[in-house]
């Protein structure tokens, strides 16, 4: 079975090794110059095991010091409605897994962890976007298609 950990601050270039993966896969975008800008970041918020982000990951088997998978996720607080009167919202981003380790359940695995995360901060919704690749992965673990349209906005 995998060993799903937390990932900490010295993990933060593999993380967005791993997510530049996820990105290229998605949008063919294959640019890494945004990396050093966002590493600083990156580490502080890995660093704050107390935060409202958090990213879990397992170690790849063959190449040390290199990791397998990754996900990270985020609460947001909403103000509460009938049924989630606490607010607390789950997200889920940047899924992914070296091209070397796939079909070994390590996304699977960080993705339980994660949930657990939310439950135990009290987020009772959570929400993800899916390529079709990954959805079934999704549905095998309970997300159902939502319809809710969503509009974007860059500043």
């Amino acid at each position: 079975m995998s060993v799903v950990r937390r990932a900490l601050p010295e993990d933060a270039e593999e993380v967005l090794r791993l997510r530049q993966i996820m990105i290229d896969s998605l949008f063919g975008a294959p640019s890494a110059a945004w990396h050093g800008e966002s590493l600083p970041t990156l580490r502080a918020k890995l660093g704050e095991p107390a935060g409202d982000f958090t990213a879990f990951v397992v170690d790849h088997p063959e190449r040390p010091g290199a990791l397998a998978s990754l996900v990270a996720g985020t609460i947001d607080y909403r103000i509460g409605k009938s049924g989630e009167p606490r607010g607390m919202v789950g997200f889920v981003f940047s899924v992914a897994t070296d091209p070397s380790a796939r079909r070994r359940g390590y996304a699977r695995a960080c993705m339980t962890t994660l949930l657990e995360w939310f439950r135990e901060r009290g987020a009772r919704r959570v929400q993800l976007t899916a390529s079709p690749e990954a959805e079934p992965l999704y549905v095998s673990l309970g997300f159902r298609p939502k319809p809710d349209p969503l509009l974007e906005l860059t500043l």
